[in-house]
């Protein structure tokens, strides 16, 4: 059975015993705590933890998850993998253990011809937490599992909780018993490679509170109601259904492995290593895939980097076995060509994908080349100073700025006889994510706990935004949070975060930044209001300070936004939304958005697109934005059905969750998108835009800068008064200066390179004076010495060699010369053959000299470069060379 087919099935299944089908929520988690979504029930979590009402009693998904804590053991192991489909079926306050156990049952084993998987059901075996007796009664008696396949394990393995307080409770999992060529019998307590695992049923009871790991934490009491949250792994039951020996094998990822066998001539099942870079392959590039399908782009940060680093390492190991040239698309093409058959979305984004994939690719063969002589001069300093393990700052470095993954990096010291610092390396990168992770939270938060919000959200239900219709309006506070803690009252000059009944203020979110304005209360007091955010879904938390009075929770209070700045920004988010369309009218759908924020009078915005922008394709969209402009087009928005969007056209941002219901925002018959934010009544009131340029941002991904209104008003004033001034400079018109500032530069560029060559003689006219001029230090001939400041490192070079050069005879030659250049000091060693059989070596000789003058260098052992911090120290490094040519002579 095929994987869509087990997809269809389970979905069928729930759809016809009254669940509602829910699609796949993005692998980008709508949750600042996670980066990728990597569990079925995560797009379920505000609905069992009260935050959210869900939009039916019992439901159904097959949920794409990524999971990456192990990515280094992915191949190695048949068991690990990367991406994964979890099947769910969830139950909020209706059926519980009995339900979900014999639902279970059911499609697991009912016949294939009446819609089951036709399983074998003396094969599966069940497990359960230690004291649930109602859920062994309910196998045992009810679907009637025989007893000794029925068996009990602890905390760790059979209870099941978020991590956090909340809801928690026993979980019961299915396990398939493979045979006895997968090990010895006696169920999954003994063998969990042979009883291998299907399907969890999780049945929430109880609520948990603090503690640390799966085990210490107390039981606080019973949920007012019982929910139900099961999964099974899609991957799993394949393998199992298509009678293959692990996951590798099975419809979705074998593809990919022979694709990978086709386009490097190795084989499946030939060769321990080369199997594991198969699976890899196949992991990572079905992963990659995936994402990319999602909207997630290559980046050094967040999930972009989690995208970078398993497409890397997929092309590395393509590599290992032998493929020289690009691969990405043909890998690509098959994981689309197979998984778009349950989604299909990705068939209809293949260009955009396939732009995305072969970006990052050529990047990081670039990369190769540039990294690995990082890598080469980092490895050869750590054996000059004696060492064996390469520092972590190196690999970071390599990782961060390369791009290497840390494997990578590991394998290539190896080969140069080093051990890698990885305790350093991961340190460094904890230290980047955690920093990553705070960043994010404070910005959401205020470093405030999520359980204040929810109690208010609880107590106070959503706040409602009035701001679609009125800048400012009557509401009340029911929630006040001073330092990041629930208080009933805040004084003047307190920092607080106000959380009100109805709001016109708009919360920061879909790229556009939020109100600021002020709340004053009927007693007088004021709340200056900064910043607006939805740390709990819904519920919209005011950041400001108390400028005068006291606050209290229950006050009447009258909202009003800064209506200036409501209006630069709401001028901003509809230019937005033109130059999106201008965009992907002038470059195709692959410029789809990426990414943008709206700011008072001025907007950037984030698109796909492998190349840079021309910048006459950047003029003709300008045109394009300020003609729709003149057009004077209406901006309305209107509520309808997801569906509904989709069938009139409506453009969708990459990575953003949407609900059953969204609201439209069409601009005349130029521009249609789903977006939740404020936005101009007419183009006209947008006045001018001006796009400043465009840049790169990250692999695949462009970054366009503009002006909106009046900001791009005083910005063109400012070019024309600048304009004025050089046309009086260079006497000439306006269209002239282009030819006329060539000319001039191209003169003094002449000039420059005359002083140079002036500069450049002057130097090696020196050489002969300072060969005459060469010291016997035991039958060796030194020259070292300084030459005039300002000589450039190319210059030194050329008159040390020349020097080296002129010294006659088959004495050993060093010479070492001295300069100060940008006020860094600088050296250039050179030693010949003789001297090198004497031990003495330029390399050697560079690395003392520029530890003296607080730097380093490098280089070969017959010539070398070095710098350094203090020029004052350059005396002292000619005494430090001299003193290491006598010892070594």
């Amino acid at each position: 059975m095929e994987s869509a087919e087990i997809r269809r099935r389970w979905l069928s299944f729930f759809e016809e015993r009254g669940h509602t089908v829910v699609p796949s929520a993005s692998l980008i988690a709508d949750d600042p705590t996670l980066l990728l979504v990597p569990a079925g029930m995560v797009p379920f979590k505000p609905y069992f933890l009260g935050e959210v009402k869900p939009p039916a009693s019992t439901l159904t998904s097959v949920q794409k998850c990524v999971r990456t804590p192990d990515i280094e053991e992915v191949g190695k192991t048949t068991r690990h993998g990367t991406f994964f489909q979890m099947c769910g079926n969830f139950s909020f306050g209706d059926y519980f253990k009995e339900g979900a156990i014999k639902y279970a049952w059911e499609l697991l084993t009912s016949s294939v011809a009446d819609g089951g998987y036709g399983l074998e059901p003396e094969k599966l075996w069940i497990t359960v937490y230690l004291d649930d007796d109602e859920a062994e009664a309910i196998w045992r008696d009810k679907v009637g599992v025989p007893q000794e396949r029925i068996q009990r394990l602890g905390k760790k393995d059979n209870f099941w909780s978020m991590g956090v307080p909340g809801p928690c409770g026993p979980c019961s999992e299915i396990n398939y018993d493979r045979g006895p060529e997968f090990g010895v019998e006696g169920g999954p307590a003994v063998n969990d490679e042979r009883y291998v695992e299907i399907w969890n049923l999780v049945f929430m009871q109880y609520e948990r509170g603090a503690g640390d790991g799966k085990e210490d934490f107390p039981i606080l009491g019973d949920l007012p109601s019982k929910n139900i949250d099961t999964g099974l792994g899609l991957e799993r039951l394949a393998m199992i259904l298509q009678g293959v020996q692990n996951m590798y094998e099975t419809d979705t990822l074998r593809v990919v492995m022979d694709k990978a066998t086709e386009l490097t001539g190795v084989q499946y099942g030939a060769e321990k290593g080369t199997d594991v870079s198969l699976r890899v392959v196949a992991d990572h590039i079905r992963t990659s895939t995936m994402l990319i399908g999602d909207g997630v782009t290559p980046g050094n940060e967040g999930r972009g980097y989690v995208l970078r680093r398993i497409m890397r390492r997929a092309i590395r190991n393509m590599r290992l076995m032998g493929a020289t040239g690009p691969v990405v698309q043909d890998l690509v093409n098959v994981v689309i060509e197979t998984m778009g058959q349950q989604y299909p979305e990705l068939v209809t984004d293949r260009k955009r994908i396939e732009t995305v994939a072969l970006a990052e690719e050529a990047a990081f063969l670039k990369a190769i080349k540039g990294g690995t002589n990082i890598l080469d001069t980092a490895v050869s300093e750590t054996k000059a100073a004696g060492g064996t393990v390469l520092a972590g700052d190196k690999a970071f470095l390599l990782h961060d700025t390369w791009g290497f993954p840390i494997d990578l990096t590991l394998e290539m010291a190896a080969e140069q006889g080093l051990a890698v610092d990885e305790p350093g390396f991961r340190r460094l990168m904890q230290e980047q994510r955690d920093r990553a992770k705070a960043d994010a939270k404070a910005k959401k938060t205020g470093h405030a706990d999520m359980s204040a919000y929810r109690e208010i959200a609880d107590g106070s239900g959503a706040t409602e935004f009035t701001g679609y219709a009125t800048n400012q309006g009557e509401s009340t506070i029911v929630g006040l949070l001073v330092n990041g803690v629930s208080a009933p009252a805040a004084s003047e000059g307190d920092e607080v975060e106000v959380v009100l009944d109805r709001t016109p203020f708009y919360a920061e979110g879909g790229g556009q930044l939020a109100d600021q304005g002020r709340i004053k209360l009927d007693s007088g007091a004021v709340i200056v209001v900064r910043d607006v955010q939805q740390p709990v879904p819904g519920v919209s938390v005011h950041k400001g300070s108390v400028q005068v009075g006291e606050v209290t929770v229950g006050a009447s209070a009258y909202a009003a936004i800064d209506i200036q700045r409501r209006r630069a920004i709401a001028r901003a988010h509809s230019a937005t939304h033109l130059t999106h369309q201008a965009l992907r009218d002038a470059l195709g759908p692959t410029a789809a958005q990426a990414g943008s924020e709206n700011s008072p009078g001025r907007f950037r915005f984030d698109f796909g697109s492998p190349n840079a922008v021309p910048g006459s394709v950047l003029t003709d969209v300008e045109h394009k934005i300020n003609d729709v402009l003149s057009r004077e087009l209406d901006v309305t928005a209107e509520i309808m059905s997801i569906d509904e969007a989709k069938k009139q056209g409506a453009i969708a941002e990459f990575g953003e969750k949407y609900g059953e219901r969204v609201r439209v925002v069409t601009i005349g018959d130029f521009s249609k998108e789903l977006c939740g934010g404020t936005h101009v009544g007419n183009t006209s009131q947008l006045g001018l835009v001006k796009l400043l340029g465009e840049s790169s941002i990250g692999s695949g991904v462009r970054r366009v800068e503009a002006l909106v209104g009046v900001d791009a008003y005083n910005f063109l004033a400012k070019e024309h008064t600048v304009v004025a001034q050089l046309q009086e400079l260079v006497k000439g018109r306006a269209e002239e200066l282009p030819e006329k500032i060539a000319s001039m530069l191209g003169k003094l560029k002449d000039a420059e390179k005359e002083i140079e060559k002036f500069r450049a003689e002057k130097v090696l006219q020196a050489a002969a004076g300072l060969a005459a001029g060469a010291q016997d230090i035991r039958g060796v001939a030194l020259v070292v010495g300084t030459v005039p400041d300002g000589t450039g490192a190319d210059d030194l070079r050329k008159l040390v060699l020349d020097v080296r050069g002129r010294i006659q005879g088959d004495r050993p030659v060093v010479v070492a010369l001295f300069t100060t250049a940008n006020d860094r000091p600088l050296t250039v060693i050179a030693t010949n053959e003789a001297a090198r059989e004497r031990g003495l070596k330029a390399g050697d000789l560079v690395r003392t000299a520029a530890k003296t003058l607080g730097g380093g260098g490098g280089g070969k052992p017959d010539v070398a470069q070095g710098g350094g911090q203090n020029p004052a120290a350059i005396p002292e490094a000619i005494a430090a060379v001299e003193r290491l040519v006598v010892e070594t002579a």
